[in-house]
């Protein structure tokens, strides 16, 4: 394993902690700055909000920059956003803190993905992908607990502290360890990027995104409710639960990564339809506590699964400008997270119970899947321009697939 995708890797796990660990310390954060519960919650939202805005803007912008360039000056910009909130007088700066640190979150990965697939050979690209985001699972799995724990115990300060140490580390291995060569390829400028998008591929690949990652992230906004008010969990066992779910994740990413190395569309649709089948299955057998915990396992393993296939397929599609199309479909994964929770939401408010978002969940995950096969069936009448050129060197597989 390259030891630059350790550096991507620890970026990866700091990020995710930045942006998953507030909802632990929000009551103390929201008591020490003398805010409401519905303020301080623009603390998780305005962070969401933030990451769609930097992974199309700032990728858009570091498009003439070197790729490890780039990378270097979005971790300049996580360290100094989490200093912020680490220091902040008052809740405008802690916010503006929040902003700051978000707006790489989605450049970061979009173009860490490219460098990623970069480090390694053609048919390893998937797991390379997969390395990179198993910093995000590790966050969920480890980073949040230990975090939420030190931030209980020495002050919520401590914990930003804490990631400001692990963003300074990350960018020290990022200088030292990701290779200017393989990061660094020709840049094909703004208007070479947004060529990409002329692509229907390319379309169909960030619609997949939206629904299937949305489908699965919707019914896990929700869950901590459905977990107490049907599972009949009590709440303190709910944070070991989600550490469960976090395993599920980490296991689905290794996995993911794997298959998609052999073909994406094959498993997109495998893993589409299972994903679909679990959370039907979680909302029939949410009352039962035993059945609760596996589905709940299962659909955190399939739901993260399918990023490493998701991610590369828009890049296999996109590989003569990937820049901007892998930061757009990082944009993808964070609106098809607001979509399915704010779908959610409707459904609870209609009186429809806390298993109503694992039903609007299992449908957007069909949408996606309807989507992968419509575009599948396209892809096999038009190869993408990838796929042509690999075709006539008789090789097997695509530069970025």
């Amino acid at each position: 394993m390259p030891a630059g995708l350790i550096a991507l890797a620890l970026g990866g796990f700091g990020i995710g902690l930045t942006e998953f660990v507030i909802a632990g310390l929000l009551p103390e954060v929201a008591a020490d700055f003398h805010v409401d519960e519905a303020t301080a919650g623009w603390l998780i939202s305005g962070y969401a909000l933030a990451v769609v805005v930097g992974a199309l803007g700032l990728t858009a912008a570091a498009t003439r920059i070197p790729r490890k360039a780039a990378l270097l000056g979005l971790m300049v910009l996580f360290v100094v956003g989490n200093l912020l909130s680490a220091i902040a007088p008052d809740y405008g700066v802690m916010l503006a803190g929040r902003i700051l640190a978000a707006l790489c979150h989605g450049a970061f990965f979009g173009i860490g993905s490219v460098v990623a697939a970069g480090l390694v050979a053609p048919e390893k690209q998937a797991r390379a992908i997969a390395v990179m985001f198993t910093g995000l699972t590790a966050a969920n799995v480890l980073g949040v607990p230990f975090g939420t724990l030190l931030g209980q115990a020495f002050g919520w300060r401590s914990t930003f502290w804490a990631i400001t140490v692990i963003g300074v580390v990350a960018m020290i291995g990022v200088a030292l360890l990701v290779p200017r060569d393989a990061a660094d390829r020709p840049a094909a400028g703004l208007r070479g990027e947004l060529s990409a998008f002329r692509s229907g591929q390319v379309w169909f690949s960030l619609i997949a995104t939206v629904l299937g990652f949305g489908g699965m992230f919707g019914a896990f906004t929700y869950i901590a409710y459905t977990l107490t008010g049907v599972s009949g969990f009590p709440s303190s066992a709910v944070p070991w639960l989600l550490i469960l779910f976090g395993l599920g994740l980490f296991a689905g990413n290794w996995v993911g990564g794997r298959l998609a190395d052999r073909s994406i569309d094959g498993t997109l649709l495998w893993l589409l339809g299972a994903l679909a089948v679990v959370l039907v299955g979680f909302a029939l057998v949410a009352g039962i506590p035993v059945g609760a915990v596996i589905a709940l396992v299962l659909m955190g393993a399939f739901g993260f699964a399918t990023v490493p296939a998701l991610q590369l397929r828009v890049l296999s599609y996109a590989s003569h400008a990937p820049t901007l199309a892998s930061g757009g479909n990082i944009a993808a994964f964070n609106l098809g997270n607001a979509l399915g929770a704010w779908l959610g939401g409707l459904t609870i408010a209609a009186g429809l119970g806390y298993t109503s978002p694992l039903w609007v969940g299992a449908a957007m995950t069909v949408g996606a899947l309807i989507v992968v096969a419509i575009a599948a069936a396209a892809s096999r009448r038009r190869p993408s321009p990838a796929e042509s050129a690999d075709r006539a060197n008789s090789e097997a597989s695509l530069p970025f697939s």
